[in-house]
């Protein structure tokens, strides 16, 4: 690619890509009835009639969307202001949904997310500590944290139970660019979708989607980034982020570059 050979080159990462893809029981159909599941269970009444149960913190910054959408920059930015830590892409919202479906109960052949409404709103509650205590290894002393687990999108709903006040950045960028770039990335593991530019552009759709039911649901919920707006005018991007999370407006986040973290 860099000798601007692209025909070659593509045929090298279809080729990558493939290999990985015969190691992997990766299934789109399954993907894509999880988050239709997520749509089927959160909708608006649920929100209204359980309301706000979780820990009431405002800590938790939470980017999330695909990978190779600019959510490292943006966590970059973030982290510049005096008010955030920046962490890692943290583990403990996927390893919480993971008890949750060790818990699905066999007796009434409920399944994630519909055990959920199983769970007293104490323990919601406590979740929500939990995940406050576990990720505090990862923080300094600053108010606020970012957690950039990309795949955090597929849990929003859990999110809001758990901690309602806290806030979610959806980092995006134009589809072509976005699933291209994961084309051309090898991940070791997790990523299983990146494997197939079908697999891909469907995982993209159905990501698409489930943020849109929840823009409908939750409306205002989700604060939405645009890689490509933020190239044209990262000052604007900035301040709409800061005001989305209640910051004020900090010089040297626009000299993220200079963050030597």
């Amino acid at each position: 690619e860099d000798r601007e050979d692209y025909t070659r080159s593509f045929g090298f990462y279809e080729q990558g890509n493939r290999l990985k893809k015969s190691q992997s029981t990766y299934k789109a159909e399954r993907m894509t009835d999880d988050l239709a599941h997520q749509k089927d269970f959160f909708t608006r009444s649920y929100f209204e009639k359980t309301g706000s149960n979780g820990h009431p913190v405002s800590d938790p910054i939470f980017i999330v969307g695909l990978p190779r959408a600019g959510s490292t920059m943006l966590e970059q930015i973030l982290s510049s202001h005096s008010q955030v830590d920046g962490t890692l892409e943290l583990p403990n919202i996927l390893s919480l949904v993971q008890r949750l479906r060790r818990q699905d109960s066999g007796a009434s052949q409920k399944t994630y997310p519909f055990t959920i409404d199983d769970i007293d709103p104490d323990e919601l509650k406590s979740f929500g500590e939990e995940y406050l205590r576990d990720t505090q290894v990862h923080r300094g002393s600053a108010a606020f944290f970012t957690d950039k687990m990309p795949n955090n999108f597929r849990h929003i709903g859990l999110i809001q139970q758990i901690l309602p006040n806290a806030k979610i950045i959806d980092a995006r960028r134009h589809p072509m660019g976005c699933c291209f770039s994961n084309f051309k990335q090898y991940y070791a593991r997790g990523q299983n979708f990146s494997y197939s530019l079908s697999d891909m552009g469907r995982f993209y759709r159905d990501y698409v989607d489930l943020m849109a039911h929840f823009d409908q649901v939750l409306p205002g919920r989700v604060h939405r980034v645009i890689y490509e707006d933020t190239v044209q005018d990262t000052e604007a991007m900035v301040r709409s982020v800061l005001d989305y999370c209640g910051l004020p407006f900090e010089e040297q986040c626009l000299r993220f570059f200079e963050n030597k973290r």
